[in-house]
């Protein structure tokens, strides 16, 4: 894990609660959680369905308003913005990683990570030596011309994470990124998340069902009925025993 230094968190919450209307009937998701992640960090939330993570992982990323309370990246409050300002923020400083992969069906994988660069709304061009190089790392260079269904889910998924990083975020927000990958693949995708925590100095938050993927991060915060109830240290610092290379997926 990257050394820390004595800074401001670059996500914090403050009292950050969301409530959900079913008629009359109000369903609390996520209650009153405060909580404040520092450059560098990668966290783990961990709780099984219903626990309010996801709700909390759409709050953190500006993708839904909290009913009460703060969000706060890297010093900009999300209440404060209105919706173009919400997306550009999203933008320039959050990559997303979700369990579904939401590629474009229609366009390669290449031409999926391009879009994601083009629509970033950065001014300079992208740096395609870069590119190879996640695309070595995520073992998808010789994929890059074939559409999402011609290729596997964990092939898909490499992708995904390519398109997240290529535009170099300060945060990682990944939603489940194992959640449809065999363990081979898993492990790969979270050894990818480790490296661009360790190697390029992204703060990662991850939410998992899966305790022995939660155990690469440096902190582990458990959810339960919308709060968060304990919080532990990760205890290990690769997946499964591997070392920090990136582990070679199955396809």
């Amino acid at each position: 894990m990257p050394q820390l230094e004595e800074t401001s968190p670059i996500i914090l919450t403050d009292d950050l609660t969301k409530v959900y209307m079913a008629g009359r009937i109000e369903v609390p998701a996520v209650r009153g959680i405060s909580l404040a992640v520092k450059p560098g960090e990668f966290v783990a939330i961990v709780g099984p369905s219903g626990s309010g993570k996801s709700t909390l992982f759409y709050l953190l990323g500006g993708l839904t308003r909290a009913t009460r309370g703060r969000v706060v990246i890297d010093g900009v409050d999300f209440a404060t913005l209105n919706d173009s300002e919400r997306t550009r923020l999203r933008k320039h400083r959050i990559g997303f990683v979700f369990q579904k992969f939401n590629l474009l069906p229609t366009l390669s994988a290449m031409g999926n990570i391009e879009i994601a660069y083009a629509v970033s709304g950065r001014k300079e061009p992208l740096d395609y030596a870069y590119l190879d190089h996640l695309s070595d790392l995520l073992s998808i260079r010789g994929r890059l011309k074939h559409r999402p269904s011609e290729l596997s889910g964990g092939e898909q998924q490499r992708v995904a994470i390519a398109r997240a990083l290529v535009t170099r975020p300060a945060i990682v927000l990944a939603d489940e990124p194992t959640g449809n990958l065999d363990t081979k693949n898993s492990d790969a995708v979270l050894n990818m998340l480790q490296r661009s925590n360790r190697e390029l100095g992204q703060t990662v938050l991850m939410i998992t069902h899966n305790p022995e993927a939660a155990a690469i991060a440096s902190r582990i915060l458990y959810m339960r009925d919308g709060q968060i109830v304990k919080e532990e240290v990760g205890s290990r610092s690769t997946p499964n025993g591997a070392d920090s290379s990136l582990a070679q997926p199955s396809v």
